[in-house]
């Protein structure tokens, strides 16, 4: 409640100017207050759409077009899911894949690292428009190039968490590993890995949602048509606030969904090993 009261207000103070400018060319004078805010909340291009005016545009863009329209938001929410969760499973499994590495290797850990830390200090909106194109030269186009995008900025939670998580064990545990003889890949499925799972699913949590940042900015070089940051890109070509407001919300229901089901895969495997 907190937060739509802080958006109506906003909204209010933010679309005042352009309709007291209306008032003054339609030589309006003395306009009550009310009068004021209701015109602001309900402006046709307001510079900060009014939450009933985003609702609107979601249950006219959801329910009332065909799910295969152009016009319809679950289509380029597909679209754009799609791109997220492709480049999340690749970005998770080489997460996975390196913070073995990492843990099994002292020199990866020295020398991968650090590399691994200063690939995150890129700009992803400088680094999107080379991976495409490069990856176009190549021939790779469609979904796998904006998936890789995703697949950027998803896998560095999961390395970092997973690190962490098969070092998790105590020395008391691992020393008992060595006691039975146990080879390092059975200390690494018996071991390492069950005591990582925690810190795998918080990673993953991360990563499922910045996915979904990427998959969007990964749109928005290519030109794409379809998609949640083509929807953005036209929305702001013609100065359709309530449109891009609209797709920004979806964008933010979709990273909650799958967040939450991260969560509940979280919680369902913990129960099964006994942790939770």
């Amino acid at each position: 409640m907190a937060i739509f009261v802080v958006w109506i207000v906003a909204a209010v103070f933010l679309n005042t100017p352009f309709q007291n400018d209306t008032y003054a060319r339609g030589k309006l004078e003395n306009v009550p207050f009310s009068q004021l805010v209701t015109d602001t909340l309900n402006q046709e291009r307001p510079v900060l759409p009014a939450p009933h005016q985003v609702g609107a545009e979601l249950y006219n863009t959801t329910v009332k077009k065909k799910i295969t329209s152009k016009r319809s938001l679950i289509f380029h929410s597909w679209i754009t899911l799609s791109t997220a969760l492709l480049g999340f499973v690749i970005g998770t499994a080489l997460g996975v894949l390196l913070a073995v590495a990492i843990v099994h290797n002292r020199a990866l850990d020295k020398s991968l690292m650090p590399w691994i830390i200063a690939s995150q200090t890129i700009p992803i909106l400088a680094i999107a428009p080379m991976i495409i194109v490069v990856l176009n030269a190549m021939g790779i186009q469609g979904l796998l190039p904006k998936a890789f995008i995703s697949t950027y900025l998803s896998f560095f939670p999961v390395a970092v968490g997973m690190v962490k998580g098969l070092r998790s064990p105590e020395h008391s545990h691992i020393d008992l590993m060595h006691t039975y003889s146990a080879s390092a890949p059975q200390t690494l499925w018996k071991l390492r890995i069950p005591a990582a799972m925690p810190y795998l699913f918080t990673s993953m949590k991360v990563a499922i949602a910045i996915s979904m940042v990427g998959a969007i900015v990964g749109e928005l070089p290519t030109g794409a048509v379809a998609g949640l940051g083509a929807r953005l890109l036209a929305g702001s070509y013609y100065g359709q606030t309530i449109q891009i407001w609209s797709a920004l919300v979806m964008a933010s229901l979709l990273a909650a969904l799958l967040v939450g089901l991260v969560s509940l895969a979280n919680h369902f495997v913990l129960k099964r090993m006994g942790m939770s």
